[in-house]
């Protein structure tokens, strides 16, 4: 009965939410910034009968949505944030700025469509429980700042999900999966340089350059490489290199580093060592540095239980159909892709099979004992440390076009896009809703989380002081 009320639901409900959607990716707002996109969910949200708490954790475009009563209490997850430096004409087949959106983002990364289906979902969920008589709680989360901001372990640390009884979520991608993933921690820091200027010709020996600090400081990191363990990564962008004149010496210097580790105690261990690197390039250099916390988020805990839970539903609702001219256009924005990344694609797969078609047709296999590495980041992984968390992949876009690329922007409002994002919502729908009516399912999963944990319970990776980066917010 609940299958056929989603079913029916979203069916009857998709087509508003596709226009929301579009909406959203017109926008196209850098994370703590999406006023726009966040006032468009919260509208649809009061419509639907949802009673929503705006401004949550300290962050403007951060809310809580809420709907139904009691226990258990069902999390949906949703994101609404673009990436920088990617405007793109939608469903063009090669690299060309839109000239309908001036901000310069693009929905490079597809939360247009995640936070939509998302809000789709709880509002099924919704209709569900109140035909249904079920009794429980279903939240829409809406969760700024996902690229790098990390919004979700800001509204960790604030307490949103500590009543929560389990928290299920979805990525748009190129196949339709479960997300069997074991993805890195990362901490995020700025470190500052101050030095002395001086005439670099007449009197250099007066300076202290706080470009030389920041430079022996990358150098040092890279040289710190051979000894990190090998799936760690640490990347950093120079946002201050002191100035253009070349006859001055550099006063100012700083760069923001992003470091990355298997589980939170290794990303610490490894931003103490950097630290310490960046001391001793002060050092050397008689510069003063400054280190200030930018953000951080913990691994993904995968929950085995939730994740055979939401393959059966997965399956149960099956590959979309696509017609001629949908796969006509996947053939063509397949053409643009490198064989290198049809087989990256291939790789983060299950069975690791390797696609030979431009679309993903059928649902992949789920083998939770064989979990896929994924050496990028997300903030869902503070939500897994802390309630039995789930999350879905559906295909979106043209199988080898890679996240953060022109061609999930150029896809992002594609029919390709819209009938992955209704599949995901259903799927997320159904799984929420077997939970409401299967206490025994949601204990197994809650055991399971706390198993996880026995060896290393959850410290939010960002301290109490450390402020959401907001722009503009002063510190």
């Amino acid at each position: 009965m609940t299958i056929e009320l989603v079913q029916d639901f979203i069916e009857s409900s998709k087509d508003k939410y596709i226009q929301l959607s579009d909406e959203i990716w017109q926008y196209a707002e850098l994370g703590y910034t999406e006023q726009k996109s966040a006032a468009a969910h919260i509208a649809f949200l009061k419509a639907a009968g949802f009673t929503v708490r705006e401004g949550v954790a300290g962050i403007p475009t951060a809310f809580v949505a809420e709907a139904g009563s009691g226990g258990p209490v069902i999390g949906i997850l949703g994101e609404f944030d673009a990436l920088s430096g990617l405007s793109q004409e939608s469903l063009a087949l090669s690299c060309c700025p839109s000239t309908e959106i001036s901000n310069g983002n693009g929905h490079g990364c597809g939360h247009h469509l995640l936070g939509t289906s998302a809000h789709l979902a709880a509002v099924a969920v919704k209709n569900a429980l109140e035909r249904g008589g079920i009794e429980g709680t279903v939240r829409f989360y809406g969760c700024p700042a996902e690229e790098g901001g990390w919004g979700k372990t800001f509204m960790t640390r604030a307490g949103l999900f500590d009543d929560v009884s389990a928290a299920i979520t979805w990525h748009p991608g190129v196949a339709n999966t479960i997300m069997n993933l074991e993805s890195l921690a990362v901490k995020q820091a700025y470190f500052r340089f101050k030095g002395v200027a001086a005439h670099a010709g007449a009197s250099p020996h007066l300076g202290r350059s706080a470009l030389d600090a920041l430079e022996l400081m990358n150098i040092g990191t890279n040289f710190l490489r051979e000894h990190m363990i090998p799936d760690a990564r640490v990347h950093y962008a120079i946002t201050d290199a002191g100035g253009v004149a070349p006859n001055v010496v550099q006063p100012n210097a700083a760069a923001l580093y992003m470091i990355r580790a298997p589980r939170n105690r290794d990303a610490s261990e490894l931003y103490e060592r950097i630290c310490n690197i960046a001391r001793g390039a002060a050092l050397m250099t008689d510069c003063e540095l400054e280190i200030e916390v930018h953000s951080a988020c913990s691994n993904l805990l995968r929950n085995t239980t939730l994740n055979e839970l939401m393959q059966a539903k997965l399956k149960q609702f099956g590959a979309p159909q696509y017609d001629s001219e949908e796969l006509q256009f996947a053939e063509s924005m397949h053409r643009t892709t490198r064989p290198e990344e049809v087989e990256m694609a291939g790789r983060m797969l299950a069975s690791a099979w390797r696609q030979p078609k431009a679309l993903f047709d059928g649902v992949d296999e789920l083998y939770n004992d064989r979990p896929s590495k994924m050496h990028g980041s997300t903030d869902v992984g503070d939500v897994s440390w802390v309630t039995p968390t789930v999350q879905c992949m559906t295909a979106c876009f043209a199988f080898g076009t890679s996240p953060h690329s022109w061609q999930w922007v150029s896809q992002g409002k594609s029919a390709l896009a819209h009938k992955g994002m209704t599949l995901a919502a259903k799927t997320m729908a159904a799984t929420a809703l077997e939970l409401y009516t299967n206490p025994l399912l949601l204990a197994a999963a809650r055991t399971e989380l706390k198993e996880r944990l026995a060896d290393e319970p959850y410290v939010c990776p960002i301290p109490d002081g450390v402020q959401p980066p907001i722009p503009g917010r002063s510190a």
